[in-house]
């Protein structure tokens, strides 16, 4: 056990001092939970605020990354709940198979994963993380072990996918990883001009098996919202090239590099994104429309940068996601555009992706169909205020925040973005009484 820890999520703000704890076995995680008034588990620390923030007991799966059981014809890994997505990759990519969904990182672990109910740039075919799971085992607030899934305590599993740990620590799980037949991406760019065009090609490109937009959040006029719309899908083997057919798995492996020192607050401001975002666009539009990319390439571009958050500095930052739903989401994204480019506060790392529809039935699940919209910003008192104003926009428009990013988000913002699905989960963490009580900063902030 370590006391005191300074901890933080990938944001670096808030950061508060913690008591960690890392068991090595899942017997030893209930004790862990159980030395504090509350606690709450932490993966690999890539939620940006403070969803796995407890000050009183932070139990961390780090040492939980076992895989137990692996069955080929079905593609169902049976793992512990630290295990990441990295090693997943790892293991199984020359085997033939991936994550059929995966979000901007691999450097997340299978239980974070589940807890975030994260998605990925194929949520518009594929559905959220959690529809590839086949069960959880739950330490709940009784101290007991429940294996749950879709098809048994369904109502405990949909609230556990999404719902930031607060019903429990996941212990292990089954995950359905889908088929692939190399580890390339054949990737096709279109250079969409303005925010209308940039929808229009999600919208006639829903057959794409991935898609994702960077939208650069400063052009203004005729070019608001200009975007560079990123098609992709598995490489079949016989679609590569001779050299590449013949170890269709053996991609070039990236060479890591690390941010040495915390960027000077002075480096972000909208010149300096300005002027990239028009390298950037001009890059995108000289490049090769249709090529083969590397898979890490391809879904994890910053994860060769490792530690990149200290590029915002000492002060951290925080990401604005915002899912906004179709019928609204042109005028919604068109106001942002307009609000961010009039506050100057622009962001390098500007994404927008196609949604399909959601899961109802979990309560604090994020995606619903319709478009989402990510924004990094550094922590400044202008920037929060910009971000108020973007609340104020999503909220008209009918959309939410998202818990794996937020670090600031309102009690009656969250009510209103996901609505009863908030009182379900209050209503289920009251119902399960027990000695264990499973709480983070975020939860407090939230009224959850």
């Amino acid at each position: 056990m370590r006391a005191g820890d300074e901890i933080s999520g990938w944001g670096r703000w808030p950061r508060r001092v913690c008591r960690v704890t890392a068991p090595r076995d899942p017997g030893a995680v209930a004790a862990a939970a159980a030395a504090g008034p509350t606690a709450i588990a932490r993966g690999l620390g890539r939620a940006y605020g403070d969803s796995a923030l407890n000050p009183a007991g932070t139990v961390s799966t780090r040492h939980l990354d076992r895989i137990l059981a692996f069955d080929p014809a079905t593609g169902l890994l049976e793992a512990e709940a630290g295990l990441s997505l990295a090693r997943i990759i790892e293991t199984f990519l020359p085997r033939g198979f991936f994550p059929a969904v995966t979000p901007g990182s691999k450097f997340v672990t299978l239980g974070g994963a589940i807890a975030a109910d994260v998605h990925g740039k194929n949520h518009h075919g594929a559905g959220s993380f959690a529809d590839h799971v086949a069960w959880i085992d739950l330490l709940g607030p009784d101290g007991t072990v429940r294996r749950c899934g879709p098809d048994r305590d369904a109502a405990l599993f949909d609230a556990t996918a999404g719902g930031m740990g607060l019903t429990g620590i996941v212990l292990r799980a089954g995950l359905r990883l889908a088929p692939v037949e190399s580890g390339w991406i054949a990737q096709r760019t279109v250079a969409a001009p303005d925010l209308d065009a940039a929808i229009a090609t999600f919208e006639e490109t829903l057959d794409a098996t991935y898609s994702v937009a960077w939208i650069d959040c400063l052009a203004t006029g005729a070019a608001r919202g200009r975007s560079l719309v990123h098609l992709g899908a598995h490489a079949r083997r016989a679609e590569l090239p001779a050299e590449k057919a013949a170890a269709p798995f053996a991609t070039p492996r990236r060479r890591s590099r690390r941010v040495p020192l915390d960027a000077p607050s002075w480096a972000l401001n909208a010149w300096s994104v300005r002027a990239f975002n028009q390298l950037y666009w001009r890059a995108g539009q000289r490049a090769p429309a249709a090529r083969l990319v590397d898979w890490d390439g391809y879904f994890y571009p910053l994860d060769a940068l490792l530690e990149w958050n200290r590029i915002y500095g000492a002060r951290g930052f925080t990401q604005y996601q915002c899912a906004l739903p179709l019928a609204t989401a042109r005028d919604a994204l068109a106001d942002q555009l307009d609000a961010i480019a009039a506050a100057g506060a622009g962001s390098f790392l500007a994404v927008l992706k196609r949604f399909g529809p959601g899961a109802p039935a979990r309560p604090l699940s994020f995606p619903i169909e319709g478009y989402t919209l990510a924004l990094d910003f550094p922590v400044t008192a202008a920037a929060l205020t910009l971000m108020d104003r973007l609340d104020e926009i999503t909220a008209a428009a009918g959309g939410r925040l998202y818990l794996a990013k937020d670090a600031r988000m309102t009690q009656r913002m969250l009510e209103t973005g996901y609505g009863a699905g908030v009182d379900r989960l209050r209503r289920l963490m009251a119902e399960a009484e027990g000695p264990l009580r499973f709480s983070s900063l975020q939860a407090r902030r939230l009224g959850l």
